[in-house]
């Protein structure tokens, strides 16, 4: 112990002796550090935003289905549970939030115009927890029942068709016997969302007033249920699974939405290789300090040799100064993207981009966040990789002969 504390001290010394080049380096290593934990708060933040508003508009962490409705989604392919056994089975389960609907493709029609809308018969209470959009935050009002008799579109929709708060609109899909059901509503409410691909894409209807248009009693499409955490869904899951059989089908959001699914994946894996890559532009610069520094002394190197100091010892030292030197500056690092991301975790308005960032899923305001487990595999990944490439310098010095190394010019 003794000897590693008098190689800490003898490392940090000569870290110092050119310190006009350890700043430099100190620079490079925080700015780098910056750039990596920044840039993956941009990406997580955007990536992260991406699943959350996709699993609210499924919505849901697990969904149950008729096994056949994830290929085709219409009215014939219900569950196979009435509400009442939805209820007995799913009320008093522990759920964070469940909710059952009817899903289905439809037609609205206004005066003018018309527009293809997946129809949303849900019960308004049920779903307010973990609705994609507030409530109370709408143009006219929300659904107040599942018996409501008003239709609830999104603004840009309702743009679309040239309607508005108190107007009236038609509700076209097909009833199980492939007959057209139709139904005029009162336009209601006109709720906002962050993309306008949401706003045009839905029309709430109650669900009883959706079953009742449809004609399908009190059957439903799809149960959802939300849990603590989208990443941890697997309780859920066996939950749900465990309170149903075979004849309906249990899913993951990331089956559900494959592409969502597969962007959590990437993520992880993104963060590693964008560590590596900036690590690597680093470790030039890292090795020809090292490099610079052993060549500065190597008279000291083959004196203290030559006092009987043992070679491991100073390959320890070199190490110890690399560790050091990177521990410094990836600390600075750290608090600069700490210091930068925390003010703009609110939102970023990147509206001029919002349609190309739309083609992606995104919305147009950017949530950096700044994940402890991005720092931390960060750090741990640059310590040692930076322990890796200290290796040669520390070993070349290291193997030096003490008379030769002495008498060096």
């Amino acid at each position: 112990m003794h000897v590693f504390v008098v190689l800490c001290r003898l490392a940090w010394r000569y870290l110092w002796r050119n310190h006009r080049r350890t700043i430099v380096m100190l620079s490079a290593i925080a700015i780098g550090a910056w750039a990596m934990i920044f840039m993956t708060a941009l990406t997580r933040g955007m990536v992260d935003q991406m699943i959350v508003d996709g699993i609210s508009v499924i919505p849901g962490h697990v969904l149950i289905h008729d096994p056949d409705y994830l290929d085709d989604p219409s009215v014939n392919n219900r569950v196979a549970l009435s509400d009442a056994e939805l209820d007995e089975r799913f009320g008093g389960a522990g759920f964070a939030g469940w909710s059952s609907r009817v899903r289905v493709p439809a037609i609205v029609t206004s005066e003018r115009e018309s527009r293809g809308v997946t129809l949303l018969g849900i019960d308004p209470e049920a779903e307010r927890s973990f609705a994609f959009f507030d409530y109370d935050d709408v143009d006219g009002r929300f659904l107040e029942a599942p018996d409501d008799k008003g239709v609830v579109l999104g603004a840009k929709l309702a743009d679309t068709l040239e309607t508005r708060v108190g107007k009236r609109v038609v509700l076209m899909s097909q009833d199980p016997d492939n007959e057209i059901a139709d139904r005029g509503f009162r336009v209601v409410g006109l709720f906002h969302a962050e993309m306008d691909a949401t706003e045009e894409s839905f029309a709430f209807v109650g669900k009883r007033t959706a079953q009742d248009m449809l004609r399908i009693g009190d059957s439903v499409s799809e149960v959802v249920f939300v849990g603590d955490d989208y990443r941890d869904v697997e309780p859920v899951y066996e939950k749900v699974a465990a309170l149903v059989d075979d004849s309906v089908r249990v899913s993951r959001w990331t089956e559900v939405d494959t592409y969502l699914g597969t962007m959590m994946g990437m993520m992880d894996g993104f963060m590693l290789i964008w560590v590596i890559v900036i690590f690597l532009a680093l470790s030039f610069g890292l090795v020809n300090t090292l490099v610079m520094a052993v060549f500065e002394r190597i008279r000291e190197i083959g004196l203290m040799l030559a006092l009987g100091m043992k070679p491991a010892m100073i390959l320890g030292q070199i190490i110890i100064e690399s560790m050091m030197l990177l521990a410094v500056g990836l600390l600075i690092g750290d608090v600069l993207a700490w210091v930068t991301i925390k003010p703009l975790e609110g939102g970023i308005d990147i509206s001029i981009v919002a349609e190309g960032m739309e083609m992606f899923g995104a919305s147009s305001t950017l949530y950096p966040s700044f994940d402890i487990d991005d720092v931390i595999l960060a750090n741990v990944v640059v310590m040692i990789l930076g322990f890796l490439a200290s290796l040669s310098p520390a070993w070349r010095a290291s193997r030096y002969e003490p008379v030769e190394a002495i008498t060096k010019v």
